[in-house]
């Protein structure tokens, strides 16, 4: 028997499964521990019934798609507007040379999951959904691509990236501290404990607005909040003309990619220009869409799918996660300046690299709780990680994507 759910009634099981997933979050520590998202949570609790429904030929359900669309193109549209290339110049070299660093890493992760995954036979998406898709992008961006993926051919991508995000999530929480300390031992580095940032975070976001700094502390209200969701809608909407445009030159991008391409120039213009936009609404807007969208994307996970692809996704994951120890001790600690903050930033960067922002900072403040402050680490890794990473992998996959149609 198959249930079919049209929009709202879709949308209602979500936020029934992002409830579910909150409850148990906070009832089971280690999963408080290694960041695991609550519409994660919830949505792996649904897949394992729908396992069942499955299984046992019991039960299927249908769910309409519209909504869940919609909500990953304003997830990624508001990514286009934290864009910012004044707040990368101004975020100093450090800035610039970490994000350097994640994006060769996008290109390593894409080549290794896309080689083993034709070693295996597989089809090359598989290998995405075991490279940067899940492991720098996470949970959000594996929701995104992994249907897109799917209709590429590739046979439980979706699956395999929500499981492969989760994996990257815990092994990058694993190898951040020892990678760390055994660059500071071998190297004798110490933290500078009477070291002050020269600026935050913050500052540098004032200083694109010529130093208005209520810019940030003015209350949330229904007129700001307006204000963003006509900034989002003009970035969708306008972006909505170009993924077609692509296609007629032959050359196919997911369709949030055009409002995303949109909204980072509408940002910069408004950067160059001294104007402000509210960033804290568009923010909190996009972390809502994400939410929901990843609730939904996983209610339709089909684990099954799993089972045939255990052996070979074992292998490419191990393999990214040595590759990402080896990175991290070799080249993000060299490109980053051989001292002790370099050493705290390539332990984040492990975290970051595959798992999440919240999992690198969660491996910086676990190290120099011990060892001592960074106050570059935790300045850096968060700039990129919220503003840049995001933009730059998924243009990077799209490109991947193209080559291996």
């Amino acid at each position: 028997m198959t249930f079919t759910f049209n929009m709202a009634e879709t949308l209602a099981i979500a936020i029934v499964i992002l409830l579910v997933g909150a409850a148990v979050k906070k009832r089971v520590p280690i999963l408080e521990r290694f960041f695991i998202p609550g519409p994660v949570i919830g949505g792996v609790i649904f897949s394992i019934v729908l396992l069942i429904g499955h299984e046992t030929g019991a039960f299927s359900f249908a769910f309409d798609g519209v909504l869940k669309d919609f909500l990953m193109i304003a997830f990624y549209t508001t990514v286009g507007y934290l864009a910012s290339f004044e707040l990368l110049k101004k975020g100093g070299i450090g800035v610039v040379l970490f994000l350097l660093a994640a994006i060769i890493l996008v290109v390593i992760q894409n080549s290794v999951g896309v080689s083993l995954a034709k070693i295996f036979g597989l089809h090359p998406y598989i290998g995405l959904a075991a490279g940067s898709v899940p492991l720098t992008g996470g949970h959000g961006t594996s929701g995104a691509f992994g249907p897109l993926m799917e209709q590429g051919g590739a046979v439980g991508a979706m699956s395999v990236a929500m499981a492969s995000a989760t994996f990257g999530l815990v092994s990058g929480c694993l190898i951040g501290g020892p990678i760390a300390k055994k660059l500071i031992d071998r190297f004798g580095l110490v933290a500078k404990k009477d070291e002050q940032p020269k600026q935050t975070k913050r500052e540098i976001d004032n200083e694109v607005f010529e130093g208005d700094l209520d810019v940030f502390e003015e209350k949330v209200s229904e007129e700001s909040l307006f204000k963003a969701v006509v900034a989002i809608g003009l970035a969708m909407g306008c972006g909505a003309w170009i993924p077609p445009f692509a296609k007629s030159l032959g050359v196919a991008i997911p369709v949030y990619l055009g409002p995303m391409l949109v909204a980072a120039i509408f940002r910069n213009i408004m950067d160059m220009s001294k104007k402000k936009l509210p960033l804290t609404e568009i923010s909190m807007l996009g972390n809502i869409a994400l939410s929901i969208f990843l609730a939904m994307a996983l209610m339709s996970m089909k684990l099954w799918e799993l089972a045939a692809l255990a052996l070979p996704l074992i292998v490419i994951l191990l393999v990214q996660t040595v590759i990402m120890a080896i990175y991290a001790y070799f080249v993000t600690f060299n490109i980053m300046g051989r001292d002790y903050d370099a050493a705290v930033i390539a332990c984040g960067h492990c975290g970051f690299g595959m798992g999440a922002t919240p999992n690198a900072m969660a491996n910086m403040e676990a190290f120099t709780k011990a060892n001592g402050p960074s106050v570059k680490a935790f300045f850096v890794i968060p700039l990129v990680g919220s503003l840049f990473i995001d933009f730059f992998n998924a243009v990077i996959i799209t490109f991947f994507m193209n080559m291996f149609k």
